[in-house]
């Protein structure tokens, strides 16, 4: 077991899209667990949007990231030592408060996105608890359930549809009886979007110019939910092509990565919104915690029965970090981003 615990802590905010160097690595003495609490060794770390928001000065819904603080994010691990009577060596876990880094002393009486979660290899990948058993698919099932209320035959657009949270944003819609279209940034992810049922894409970096009229054209009769993963201009032009009674789930911003603590850019749609009776809901996942087991047992069993396929995007090494996040914002993955720091010993 390794003495060293390598770890990325902030090295300033960055001013608009963020780069390499907004983070260093440094190497720690590996921590010893106290009384209650359990060293665990990460095997998976992960990337995510909302990430973007807690390296910012800006006020933000989470407390953000302090200069020369570990960097926030989620991870898959295995628990090393423990010091609590319910965990021990071996065992498998899923938790949002780990941090970039190998070595983590966790707390299991720690509530909430931090806290533990049992990790069973038998529900599927264990880095699936980090994709499409973990927030993104949660966040997915809940906000179409919470907000969505999908009906059958309804058109429902998703843009960053080839991302963690789209893949299974379309695919929940299509097991529904929806319509899925789907908006993501290169023929490639469009490919990727119709092998897993969405009906009809639009490439936003090819139809650029003519946003508005490619998403009219492949949702000719409106459309009835939107889930917003991008903010920014693919959000602009969904708005002007809203059915009567759309619902609108605000989920992600990653389009506004590069002006994140500019002031809100874009259309003002009121009037829209007014005219076709819709409704705009923002959506946070850290609300609906106590419907992550129901949630994640549902999305399972779509999984286990075929009707749920997903791509992942890993990167091998935790000096990655950094890549990988930027990657995330810029479109460069494919599919959920994670990095691999040890062995999978469920592989």
């Amino acid at each position: 077991m390794s003495e060293m615990n390598r770890a990325w802590v902030l090295d300033h905010y960055p001013d608009g899209m963020p780069t390499a160097d907004c983070w260093r690595m440094e190497e720690r003495a590996r921590p010893a667990p106290g009384d209650g609490q359990v060293l665990a060794r990460s095997i998976y770390l992960s990337v995510d949007p909302y990430m973007r928001g807690r390296i910012s000065k800006a006020a933000n819904y989470a407390a953000g990231v302090q200069i020369g603080e570990v960097m926030h994010g989620g991870a898959v691990a295995e628990i090393a030592e423990s010091r609590h009577p319910d965990w021990k060596p071996g065992d498998l876990i899923e938790t949002m408060g780990f941090g970039w880094r190998e070595w983590a002393v966790l707390d299991p009486a720690t509530e909430g996105p931090n806290g533990l979660r049992r990790v069973d290899p038998a529900l599927g990948p264990i880095h699936a608890y980090l994709s499409y058993l973990g927030m993104p698919g949660i966040t997915a099932w809940i906000a179409l359930e919470r907000i969505g209320a999908l009906q059958a035959g309804e058109t429902v657009l998703v843009s960053a549809a080839s991302g963690a949270v789209g893949q299974v944003v379309g695919q929940i819609a299509k097991d529904a009886g929806c319509r899925a279209v789907a908006v993501a940034s290169s023929p490639e992810k469009l490919a990727w979007c119709r092998e897993i049922g969405f009906d009809a894409g639009v490439d936003y970096r090819a139809e650029a110019d003519r946003l508005e009229d490619a998403i009219r054209e492949a949702c000719p009769d409106g459309i009835d939910v939107f889930f917003d993963n991008t903010a920014g201009p693919i959000h602009d032009a969904a708005m002007k092509n809203l059915a009567q009674n759309a619902r609108i789930v605000i989920c992600g911003m990653v389009a506004n990565a590069g002006t994140f603590d500019q002031p809100d850019m874009g259309e003002r749609h009121l009037r829209r919104i007014l005219v076709a009776r819709a409704r705009m809901e923002g959506f946070l996942i850290f609300d609906h915690m106590a419907r992550w087991d129901d949630a994640r047992r549902a999305l399972a069993a779509m999984a286990a029965d075929g009707r749920l396929k997903f791509k992942t995007d890993v990167l091998d090494g935790i000096e990655h970090m950094p890549q990988a996040f930027i990657n995330l914002l810029t479109g460069q993955n494919f599919g959920k981003q994670l990095v691999q720091v040890s062995e999978d010993p469920a592989a």
